[in-house]
């Protein structure tokens, strides 16, 4: 079993299923919503559950998908694209350690930044891979 929370606390979770491997995001609203890449591994649904919520608040980004974030602390915690309706996506970095993950691959590295260079050997998508 993994836990998480946000910085605060007011956010808490637990993951009582495997989780993916790592994927780091570069699109531009990721390193928005970040500050940076972000970076993320998914759950089945039914292995996440919620252990405090009183923090949580979602940002709709498309007509599909929304960012969850603790209105207390500001943390990105989740991101939840309804059209997936088997996995949850959580920001490996509220995951308490050890996680136990290990790295996947990079996507949107066609929207990256010019500040950094990905010089890692994981796979790398310019878009989302099957998009």
């Amino acid at each position: 079993m993994n836990q998480g929370s946000c910085f605060c606390g007011a956010i808490r979770f637990e993951v009582h299923a495997p989780m993916t491997a790592v994927t780091y995001c570069h699109c531009s609203k990721c390193r928005r919503w970040h500050g940076h890449v972000g970076a993320y591994s998914a759950v089945d649904r039914e292995g996440f559950r919620l252990t405090e919520s009183r923090g949580l608040k979602w940002h709709q980004i498309s007509s599909t998908a929304k960012r969850g974030f603790c209105v207390e602390c500001g943390s990105s915690v989740l991101f939840d694209d309804s059209s997936d309706t088997q996995k949850m996506s959580i920001c490996v970095g509220t995951l308490d350690a050890p996680t136990g993950l290990s790295e996947k691959a990079h996507i949107y590295v066609g929207s990256k930044s010019d500040y950094y260079e990905i010089a890692d050997g994981l796979l790398k998508y310019d878009t989302f891979p099957g998009r």
